[in-house]
């Protein structure tokens, strides 16, 4: 009973923490989720880009079911299931030319707790400049680099209670400017024990604001066009920008189970400051502990919607090794693939 109220009270506190803000963001950008008025009200948007091809596979409902270190991500809370020292690399071929990559190893800290480090990058091929007078290109290019380095640490308050939080430093780079910004999240997890239902719940990107500075902002300039004098040293001032506030609730549950077989079923709800809100709903079926297939679809995107994705596991001697993919069809922007290589030492 204690532990039932415990939980009661963790969820009640992130509601509530998240109606402030959100209340706050619907003075100032909207709030209605049903028109898009609240598009483009943060940056860093790479934020927003979930790694691991078992997650994608799924849609994206993977808050209540993250066992591996994609946690670091989707839910802080599910680090705790990472036990020895482990390591994930995931690959995304994203549209436009972009490529999103997230590594990640983990070590145990006594009995109860796991610390993760992670590495995650969104990058862009060679852009060409081009002007109003050239808009066929200049000759001269551009690339965009964004880059988010975190450490987590997760561990067990109870046998069924778990919680992680990630605290990340965000660099974003566009030509030769940057910006620079901290953020944290938080998540909880609680198996109930019935029916092997989790439930996730977790808050993301709580952090500074943002702005670009960089050589590309400076200018010189007359004070006064017709004195013959020479010019002063000047520079442009960016606005500042938000990162995109995120919050995720989660319920997992493993609706078959017996000796070769086994079913996974779980849906997210996901809401945003600068988006409408999302669900996602996901299925992973194992077989023999070995292969893994998986499906899902996400509600309410204006781009993603049917997923998939295949795993093949080894475990033995001590290592465990994990091969997973994902397709993600897109409406208008083509396909994109995601491969992770999981990795781990009992």
């Amino acid at each position: 009973m204690k532990k039932i109220f415990l939980i009661s009270i963790i969820v009640l506190i992130a509601n509530l923490t998240v109606s402030d803000i959100y209340a706050e963001s619907k003075q100032s950008v909207g709030s209605s989720a049903g028109e898009f008025i609240k598009v483009g009200g943060a940056g860093s948007q790479f934020l927003k880009i979930g790694p691991g091809a078992r997650a994608s596979g799924m849609a994206g409902a993977y808050g209540a079911v993250t066992n591996d270190l994609t946690a670091v991500f989707w839910n802080p809370a599910g680090l705790a299931d990472v036990k020895g020292i482990s390591g994930d690399f995931s690959w995304t071929s994203w549209f436009g030319g972009f490529s999103h990559n997230f590594a990640a190893v983990s070590i145990p800290v006594g009995s109860n707790f796991t610390m993760a480090a992670s590495f995650t990058s969104f990058s862009s091929n060679d852009i060409e400049i081009t002007t109003i007078e050239r808009p066929e290109g200049t000759g001269f290019y551009y690339q965009v680099n964004d880059v988010a380095a975190g450490a987590t640490f997760s561990g067990y308050l109870t046998d069924q209670f778990s919680f992680g939080i990630t605290a990340k430093y965000i660099s974003n780079s566009f030509s030769s400017l940057n910006a620079y910004g901290v953020a944290f999240d938080v998540g909880t997890m609680y198996e109930t024990g019935i029916q092997g239902i989790k439930l996730g719940f977790s808050i993301h990107n709580l952090g500074t604001t943002m702005q670009y500075t960089g050589q590309e902002l400076n200018t010189s300039k007359k004070l006064y066009t017709a004195m013959n004098a020479a010019p002063l040293d000047a520079s442009y001032t960016a606005s500042s920008y938000s990162i995109p506030l995120i919050f995720r609730a989660g319920i997992s549950s493993n609706v078959y189970k017996v000796e070769d077989h086994s079913v996974i079923a779980a849906v997210d709800f996901v809401t945003m400051s600068d988006t409408p809100e999302q669900f996602a709903l996901g299925g992973e079926y194992t077989w023999r502990n070995f292969v893994m297939v998986r499906a899902g679809y996400r509600f309410g995107h204006d781009q993603f919607g049917f997923s998939g994705g295949l795993g093949l596991k080894y475990i033995g001697g001590g290592f465990s090794g994990q091969v997973d993919y994902s397709l993600n069809p897109t409406k208008n922007l083509g396909l994109v693939n995601r491969i992770t290589v999981s990795l781990g030492m009992k």
